[in-house]
């Protein structure tokens, strides 16, 4: 970003379509010069500048959240994105546990950020508004011109327990930047480019590939929030080229009436990047036929690391695979059968640790490889195939019940749209399955039931049928079992 600040300073970095302000925009210069005062700020607030410091950002999609990672990124401190859904507990722990020293959250967020903040003692608050304005019009540069590659601390929302903030291992500016080279090349991000800004910014996948598209040169046009339509007018209105989206979105836009999606010009979008949690092959096939114009590359990894690609056209001939290792990255399955534990070796000696979590760290690792818990196969082409996590899995009479091939056998009905199958309690069999469904149409639990019965065992057949008209989701597209889980039990 400081190359292109030099180079082509009057250049938009970031816009942003607000529906009350209009249409706004970042150029690079204004970037750069922004984020120079911003470091000052941060510094004066008591960020050290030693690479010791930790500067976390809880706002919702905007031009703060890059400017924050960029002035975090000059003063040699890592950058925190967290969740701005969070309450006050949850980010106090994220802010005593990662030892960040100032917090720039969103003032609408005050309530909770100030409870958090009595907690964490050791942090300062900076909220956005007229005291974040003030502060960095009113501040001097910050005297050192190089910017260094941003270091991140990405906490993982998990499954279970606190979450857990993923450091990575300390490579050096310029290996970072050969890194960050690579991705470019491996997905062909061009200067060029206009990305939207999908999901949230906090999030590894979005907030990911929008850094990348920065450093690439192109330009990030911001959604501040999530729309279908609204998403689909972006994309029309600013002839977006790249994004990175989830399944969820996919189910949003599907949902769109096709006389409607076809009123928008959608033939400038050429990549979709999707990832963050598994797509249903059904789902997956008609949002390929519905953007007929883009290439929808799907992704397999976490925070921790990037594992495996897939194009459509490969996707098409193997449908349900998440591809093959990026170059430099191996699978390898741990069990019997051919389906286990997915460990995955990252390119370049790459290592990460959680944030002063010995235990968890050496759980995640086995010699050089991690698992963040998923569950697949490898077939005899070498596509990596994802059937579960073992944190879904379900042990009914003592068999090892996997959801997500229930809840593939349930999308394929012509009245899903959405669903999920978890375990509850059961005195007599241990655990039984429970299915959550969002439908389009009309149909009974007795219908369902018959249906997933002509696909699978009958002791796959979730005993239990529920209907709402939207499951609950967290921002990054992941269903949340756990609430499901909790009003079954």
């Amino acid at each position: 970003m400081a190359a292109h600040a030099r180079t082509t300073p009057n250049k938009p970095a970031l816009t942003l379509d607000d529906a009350v302000l209009g249409d706004q925009v970042r150029t690079y210069g204004e970037l750069a010069d922004r984020s120079a005062r911003l470091a000052t700020v941060l510094h004066d607030l008591g960020v050290p500048s030693d690479g010791t410091g930790a500067v976390a950002a809880m706002v919702p999609n905007g031009f703060e959240f890059f400017e924050v990672a960029a002035a975090a990124c000059r003063v040699e401190a890592r950058f925190l994105p967290v969740n701005w859904h969070l309450k006050s507990d949850e980010l106090a722990w994220i802010l005593e546990d990662s030892g960040a020293q100032v917090l720039v959250a969103h003032t609408s967020l005050k309530e909770f950020v100030d409870a958090a903040v009595a907690q964490a003692p050791g942090c300062r608050v900076l909220l956005v508004g007229d005291d974040y304005e003030r502060a960095v019009v009113g501040a001097p540069l910050w005297p050192n011109a190089g910017w260094l590659s941003p270091a991140f601390i990405f906490y993982t929302s998990g499954t279970t327990g606190r979450p857990k903030g993923v450091v990575h291992g300390g490579l050096k500016p310029e290996t970072m930047a050969i890194a960050q080279q690579g991705l470019v090349a491996l997905w062909g991000f061009r200067p060029d480019d206009v990305h939207i800004l999908a999901g949230p910014a906090y999030h590894a996948g979005p907030g990911g590939y929008a850094f990348t598209t920065l450093f690439s040169g192109g330009t990030v046009a911001i959604l501040p929030a999530w729309d279908a339509h609204d998403a689909l007018a972006l994309i029309d209105r600013r002839r977006v080229t790249t994004t990175f989206m989830t399944p969820a979105h996919f189910i949003r836009i599907l949902e769109v009436p096709d006389d409607e999606r076809a009123a928008f010009d959608l033939s400038s979008l050429r990549l979709i990047i999707h990832g963050g949690a598994p797509c249903p092959v059904t789902v997956k096939r008609r949002i390929i036929e519905a953007l007929p114009d883009s290439e929808v590359w799907e992704l397999y990894g976490a925070s921790e690391g990037g594992a495996t690609r897939v194009s459509p056209q490969e996707w098409l001939e193997r449908p349900g695979t998440v591809g093959k290792p990026w170059p430099g990255v191996e699978v390898r399955i741990d069990g019997d059968g051919g389906e286990g534990i997915i460990y995955i070796k990252p390119a370049g000696g790459a290592t990460f640790h959680y944030h002063r979590d010995d235990a968890k760290t050496d759980a995640a690792w086995r010699d050089d490889a991690f698992t963040v818990g998923d569950i697949g196969r490898v077939d005899e082409d070498g596509y990596l195939y994802i059937t579960d996590r073992v944190s879904d899995m379900v042990l009914r009479d003592g068999v090892n019940v996997y959801p997500r091939e229930i809840e593939d056998v349930l999308y394929l009905h012509p009245a899903v749209v959405d669903c999920a199958v978890f375990g509850v309690p059961d005195e007599r069999h241990g655990e039984i399955l429970a299915a959550v469904v969002e439908t389009r149409s009309p149909v009974t639990e007795d219908e369902l039931a018959a249906h997933v019965r002509s696909k699978l065992a009958d002791f796959k057949c979730p005993a239990t049928f529920s209907f709402v008209d939207e499951l609950p989701r967290d921002p990054n597209g992941k269903i949340l079992k756990r609430l499901l889980r909790n009003s079954h039990a």
